[in-house]
């Protein structure tokens, strides 16, 4: 089961049950160490379903369990792990524990959960019921609203130290976000809906208390948590819960690569590791599979500028390839023209373009690119943006479901009879407050007063929430395709691309096929949603290759044969609204390091001279750039540095024409005789 693995690998494997800090640099094999020692748990007698595995993406988890059964099959020990390990998200694993064990706190079992718009949209309610927003001085807007309670939460940090820290702008409205913030926490209990933060929060009440703490910890011997750096406050807290002394934990991780911080998540989860649990082991993954040692060389310059770091030099066994290079353009449009050329040569080289990747700081810093790619008709998808959940028909759609799981669910009821025509948020609270007090749909079947546009649909609508809410209700299957029929020519009235929207429906209903139970359903996709859809992203392209542009966050755990990073001009990189104190400039470093040890052969870095207040070409201003202050000159040493087109000799002027300077010049002195 052992075979491949070098040597640190091979002492994270074997590891027994004291704590345990596997420090995996970037491209170092973490997700095979962490696999193998579950194997090895298993191997040695553990049983499956008392080990869990906390990771940040569900996909993450699903590829290691994956990995586990292949290793075990190998080693022929026929035990699959991927369906008995408890593997998924903290907020996954919390929700199902939650279920389990909340009544022991009081927590109703039937709560659903809200994502971060629905939370967006509940402060923005109870913003106006309370006026905040009517003052002589601006009251911070939902989103931040929620940034500010979230960080609060995560980070188990006062009010007032959050605001000076990182919301500094709004200190002076601290009296009306307490105020906001405890009529949340409220409603939230009114309606028996949990969001994410009240997910941690909650498990980490229920961790603390003596029997229900018990029960939890007793169904676990093993506790190995993927992506350790990207933890916050309160994740640490939870983990200390659940495995007092930090007997049976592992935790992996790279400190150079925590870029989180913007989440609450914190640095020294992974730095304090062993402070936290004396007698902890470190394991250091430093041979890389990923990268040449030329990139190597230059990734590692960079990351040891670092204030504090667990110490490591990557190295390869891969052969020596080309130096990474530093180029220095005259302005951003040189900058597109050169990486388009370099993108293109490289193609015909037989390189594809989905292997290679443009990197940048903000989402932004592409649009000169991505207007040049298009113009050329060079495809490339772009990741971030909108997510399927948070697209509007599958929102509406959505809430059909949460009300029925939950009659109380205030925005649930909203969203679904603000369909209706004639029927805004006060018409719509009207009829929802019966429904409230009396967790069901009764009030509306004893002729509740509708306004005359929306009484075409009332009887359908009141009909198609019975048989949601029924106490043995049709499959999931069933109840979404009810949905989508009554749905249909509503989202017709409301939105545009109506086609493609119902195809995104369609696919809800064979996804819900794999469901258990609409809660499960709910929880799923609110917890994991899809990163997007294609079916709004336009016309197909029948070109099955693209070039790959990315915010460095979200680049975050890919990896490409060539690599580019844009705009590495100070004030960009690192980002000038992330500059305020040395532990924000520190988080920028790493966010950098992230950049450039995507590469695994081709690394370039372009820095424009001249940047523009608008678009090139429009009218606006230019100054004068300076190169990141993460690339001093000892660092800069180990790329080729470069200027993106270098003049060439120029041909000789006509011998009829080298008269002509001399003519101008005496023109000129002319003017003054």
């Amino acid at each position: 089961m052992l075979e491949g693995l070098n040597e640190a690998q091979r002492e994270a494997a074997l590891h027994e049950d004291g704590p345990l800090l596997v420090v995996a640099g970037a491209g170092t094999g973490k997700t095979t160490t962490l696999a193998h020692r579950v194997a090895q748990l298993i191997g040695r007698g553990v049983p499956p379903e008392r080990i869990l595995l906390l990771t940040f993406a569900r996909r993450a988890a699903a590829e290691l369990l994956r990995r586990v059964d292949g290793l075990l099959g190998r080693a022929a020990l026929d035990r699959p792990a991927s369906s008995r390990v408890w593997g998924g998200t903290f907020h996954s694993v919390a929700t199902r524990l939650l279920r389990q064990h909340g009544e022991r706190i009081g927590l109703h079992p039937g709560f659903t959960i809200h994502d971060r718009g629905d939370s967006e949209d509940l402060l923005e309610v109870l913003r106006a019921e309370l006026e905040l927003g009517r003052g002589k001085r601006r009251f911070p807007r939902k989103a931040t609203c929620l940034d500010i309670y979230s960080r609060c939460v995560n980070a188990r940090a006062p009010l007032d130290g959050v605001l000076a820290r990182a919301f500094p702008w709004c200190s002076e409205q601290v009296d009306g976000l307490k105020l906001l913030f405890r009529t949340f926490v409220d409603r939230k209990a009114e309606q028996r809906v949990l969001d994410y933060d009240d997910l941690l929060l909650f498990f980490h009440a229920l961790l603390g208390t003596e029997s229900a703490g018990a029960a939890v910890r007793a169904q676990f011997d093993h506790v190995l948590v993927d992506e350790y750096q990207d933890t916050n406050a309160l994740q640490a807290e939870l983990l200390d819960r659940l495995c007092p002394g930090g007997r049976g934990l592992t935790v992996v991780g790279d400190d150079a690569q925590a870029i989180y911080g913007f989440r609450a998540a914190t640095v020294r989860n992974i730095l304090d590791f062993s402070a936290r649990h004396p007698g902890a082991r470190t394991v250091v993954l430093a041979e890389n599979y990923r990268s040449t040692p030329e990139l190597l060389l230059a990734t590692n310059r960079v990351i040891a500028q670092a204030r504090e770091r667990h110490p490591k030099d990557l190295w390869s066994r891969k052969p020596s390839g080309e130096r990474p290079e530093l180029v220095t353009c005259a302005d951003e449009t040189e900058q597109t023209e050169y990486v388009l050329a370099r993108i293109l040569e490289r193609r015909e080289q037989g390189m594809d373009l989905r292997r290679q990747a443009v990197l940048f700081r903000a989402s932004h810093h592409s649009l000169h690119l991505e207007v040049e790619l298009g113009r050329r008709g060079i495809p490339f998808h772009k990741y971030g943006g909108l997510r399927f959940v948070e697209t509007a028909h599958v929102r509406d759609l959505l809430a059909f479901l949460r009300l029925a799981e939950n009659p109380r669910d205030l925005l649930a009821g909203t969203r679904v009879l603000g369909l209706l025509p004639g029927v805004g948020p006060r018409t719509a609270r009207t009829l929802l407050e019966p429904v409230q007090r009396a967790g069901s749909f009764a009030s509306w079947e004893d002729g509740a007063r509708v306004p005359s546009p929306a009484r075409a649909h009332w009887t359908a609508l009141v009909a198609l929430c019975r048989e949601l809410a029924a106490p043995t209700p049709p499959t999931l299957p069933v109840q979404l395709h009810r949905i989508r029929a009554f749905y249909a020519p509503l989202c017709e009235e409301r939105y545009d691309h109506v086609p493609a929207r119902l195809r995104d429906l369609e696919q809800l209903e064979q996804l819900a096929a794999g469901f258990a139970d609409r809660g499960a359903f709910l929880g799923e996709l609110t917890l994991e949603p899809p990163r997007s859809t294609q079916d709004l992203a336009g016309p197909p392209s029948l070109d099955e290759d693209h070039l790959v542009l990315s915010t460095i966050h979200s680049a975050k755990g890919l990896e490409f044969d060539a690599v580019h990073v844009i705009h590495a001009a100070d004030g960009n990189i690192p980002s000038d609204l992330t500059t305020g104190s040395p532990e924000e400039i520190d988080e920028e470093l790493r966010l950098f390091y992230v950049a450039l040890s995507r590469a695994k052969r081709h690394l370039s870095v372009t820095f424009p001279l001249r940047w523009f207040d608008r678009p090139a070409g429009t009218g606006g201003r230019y100054a004068f750039a300076q190169l990141t202050r993460f690339l001093p000159p000892e660092v800069a040493s180990a790329f080729e540095l470069r200027t993106a087109f270098p003049e060439t000799a120029r041909p000789a002027l006509p011998a009829e024409d080298a008269f002509l300077l001399p003519e101008v010049r005496g023109a000129l002195r002319a003017l003054w005789n």
